[in-house]
């Protein structure tokens, strides 16, 4: 027998010509009619148009012009219904789009393109059969293609191995599967799992042997790579899960002393958003970039470690301070959850003093800024997200605040804030402040009725709650310019604002654009006069403690070497200038 089948391209499909092939040469062996009966399966037109769809979906993971975007497209479909739902009586193009969406035909698209999305098309081992006797162990053979997925010899006897890490069982001694990457080899196949035991690599036993023993059979292992496996008796999901988080400080794995394997690391920046694919591991959580196409996540440490991570490097500047630095065990031998006041990692320690403004940055300096869940916006027509503008005193955001609604007072406008100081000369009420007494004030604020506030020379200042979302809700762009420490109280799931920090240039140029443009110094109330250097410096340590302290929470940075340069690049921030309303952001989900 010589027919084969060809792909659609007219090429010859090698997996179906070799199995042909095979068959030929076991006609003397076998029965002729299985062998009649699997030819014509083999040669049939629907096998191939199956085999032809297959290969075609296998290579989205290596095709980067056909990888999707994203893997809940059906799950986005029902928050569009629900958007949808209470204005189809409104408008006939929505009842139409919302009909159109309930189709059969265009869900059931959608819910293929999420299952090709998640891999949920790839092969899975059969569960045992029930008549199968318990005494006997069930072994799989698991052949997969050697790729150039890490291989490495890391701390804890933890070794990757084709796109999954393998350890000594404490209690067996024996060689198990001990965790699966996500897009790697190991999880596309769908054959592998989280705590099988390994018998056997390439036909060696490897009873007895370590996992970097194990390392060096793969090493000098070439092409195909076949595992002998018992099954654990439990198969751990491997779905995806759905959550992005922002990172609020920088990761290098070749950095890390503590991480299984540097190789299998995913390195970030502040800033970053990231998507946590698993975080079944207690330690090490499995990521991948948002909007990087590639297939295989890495691991960057979980909350709960950096956090320890950070309280073990604070413990170590105390006096009493006894735990062994670099020491992989004083940091992981707690598990999460279960706090030991004794030990270096034992939980977040705050200061026990009253919560006011002046000691506000002493609070922030105790936090320990990890990860924070976020999602995507989906804007809506005519609702703009406030502008908040924070930066060290006199840089210059009350100046590009001012610029901005002057630009367009139609489209941005500020909310007047309220004060109890007396009203100066010149001054009209409501339009430089609202001016109320102090047991008023007091009283809005302790009725939770300010998004901010403080105190400054004896007087009360904020902004109310009502101002912000009165512009909202005018379709007008809220744009407020608080003192830093107000950002804790106005990022919140309602608001939603785009934040900026506005920079100062470094010594040299601050003071050079300064006395070019005669700026006057913001310090002296009394005095119209230049800034002097003592308040440059003041000025840079200031943005400096904001960076550290707040600089995560912001969505932008710009530096204000040039006022009117600035003003342009705030203008044309994607945000501020609205030109991408229709377009998903990420934001906190506090």
């Amino acid at each position: 027998m010589t027919a084969v089948v060809m792909a659609s391209d007219g090429s010859y499909d090698p997996v179906i010509s070799k199995l042909i092939t095979s068959l030929k040469e076991a006609e003397s062996l076998s029965d002729e009619k299985d062998l009649g009966f699997l030819q014509n399966l083999l040669q049939s037109k629907e096998l191939n148009a199956l085999v032809n769809v297959h290969s075609k979906v296998a290579k989205i993971n290596k095709d980067d012009r056909i990888a999707p975007l994203l893997s809940a497209s059906v799950q986005i479909l029902m928050e569009v219904l629900e958007l949808l739902a209470p204005r189809c009586h409104i408008s006939p193009l929505c009842k139409e789009v919302f009909h159109l969406l309930q189709t059969p035909h265009l869900q059931s698209i959608l819910f293929a393109h999420d299952a090709i999305a998640q891999k949920d098309f790839y092969p899975h081992l059969p569960d045992i059969p029930v008549e199968v006797d318990e005494d006997e162990e069930t072994i799989k053979i698991v052949q997969l293609v050697k790729s150039n997925e890490p291989l490495c010899a890391g701390a804890q006897s933890a070794e990757p191995i084709v796109g999954a890490t393998i350890k000594t069982d404490e209690e067996t001694g024996k060689i198990i599967i001990a965790r699966i990457m996500h897009g790697g080899a190991a999880d596309r196949s769908g054959l592998i799992h989280v705590g099988d035991e390994v018998i056997e690599v390439n036909n060696i036993n490897v009873e007895g042997k370590t996992p970097s023993d194990v390392l060096s059979i793969l090493q000098n292992s070439e092409g195909t790579i076949t595992f002998k496996l018992v099954p654990s008796d439990g198969k751990l999901d491997q779905r995806e899960s759905k959550v992005r988080v922002k990172a609020y400080f920088d990761y290098e794995p070749e950095n890390d002393p503590y991480i299984p394997c540097k190789e299998a690391g995913l390195g970030f920046q502040r800033g970053d958003i990231l998507h946590i694919v698993s975080q079944d591991d207690s330690y090490w959580w499995q990521a991948r970039k948002e909007g990087e196409k590639t297939t295989r996540a890495g691991l960057i440490p979980s909350r709960a470690l950096q956090e320890r991570r950070i309280l073990h490097e604070r413990t170590q500047k105390e006096p009493n301070g006894d735990a062994k630095k670099g020491s992989c065990a004083s940091i992981c031998s707690t598990p999460p959850g279960s706090p030991n006041p004794n030990h270096p990692c034992g939980g977040p320690k705050t200061k026990k003093i009253m919560y006011d403004t002046a000691e506000n940055d002493d609070f922030d300096r105790e936090m320990i800024a990890t990860y924070e869940e976020v999602a995507k916006l989906y804007p809506r027509p005519g609702v703009f997200r406030p502008i908040v503008l924070i930066g060290a005193p006199g840089v210059g955001r009350n100046e590009l605040k001012r610029r901005l609604v002057a630009r367009d007072p139609e489209k941005y406008k500020s909310p007047v804030p309220y004060t109890t100081r007396p009203m100066r000369p010149g001054e009209v009420a409501g339009r430089e402040y609202l001016f109320v007494t102090r047991e008023k004030m007091e009283a809005d604020i302790a009725a939770s009725k300010f998004i901010e506030h403080g105190e400054y020379k004896g007087h009360l200042y904020g902004t109310a709650a009502d101002s912000v979302k009165s512009i909202v809700n005018a379709s007008c762009v809220c744009v407020l310019g608080p003192h830093y420490q107000a950002l804790k109280s106005l990022r919140t799931a309602q608001l939603k604002p785009y934040i900026v920090h506005i920079r100062p240039p470094a010594f040299e140029e601050l003071k050079k654009s300064r006395t070019k443009a005669r700026a006057r110094s913001t310090f002296d109330e009394n005095n119209s006069r230049g800034f002097t250097d003592e308040e440059f410096m003041e000025m840079i340590k200031s943005d400096e403690r904001i960076n550290f302290h707040y600089g995560h929470f912001c969505d932008e940075e710009i530096v204000n070497d040039d006022l009117s340069e600035a003003f342009e690049k705030l203008n044309i921030s994607p945000t501020v200038g609205c030109s991408n309303v229709h377009n998903a952001k990420i934001v906190h989900l506090n």
